[in-house]
C-alpha cells in the first residue's frame, strides 16, 4: 500500500518545519542539516524523504555530498487555505480600529 502524503503533513511535525527553515536560508547537506538537531542522523534522513515525498524539499547529487534545497512553490496550498483565515482577522482588526477611533471621537467632543 503506497503512503500518500501531503503538504499539510510535512508541515504537522516540528522537526519538519526547522528543517524547512534552516533551508530557507541556503541549501545544505545531510549532515549539515543533521548537526542542527538533537535527534539520530537516521531521523533526519527519515524527515528529509517525507518533505522530499511531499515535494518540498528537492535533492542534489554534487559530488559525494547531496544538497537539500527547499522548494516554498509548493507551500502556496498552505497559504491558499490560510488566506479566508487571514482575511477574518484583517477585517476583525478594521473593526477594532474604526471602534477605537470612534470612541476617541466621542471622547473628544
Amino acid at each position: 500500500m503506497e503512503i500518500r502524503r501531503d503538504v499539510f503533513q510535512a508541515i504537522a511535525d516540528p522537526t519538519r518545519r526547522d528543517i524547512l527553515n534552516l533551508l530557507t536560508h541556503k541549501s545544505l547537506n545531510l549532515n549539515s542539516i543533521a548537526e542542527n538537531f538533537d535527534v539520530s542522523r537516521p531521523a533526519i534522513s527519515q524527515h528529509i524523504k517525507i518533505l522530499t515525498e511531499c515535494g518540498l524539499i528537492v535533492i542534489d547529487q554534487k559530488g559525494r555530498e547531496r544538497y537539500c534545497q527547499v522548494q516554498p512553490e509548493k507551500l502556496s496550498a498552505v497559504a491558499d487555505w490560510l488566506e479566508p483565515f487571514r482575511k477574518m482577522w484583517e477585517n476583525r482588526f478594521n473593526q477594532l480600529d474604526n471602534l477605537l477611533n470612534q470612541l476617541k471621537e466621542d471622547k473628544d467632543e
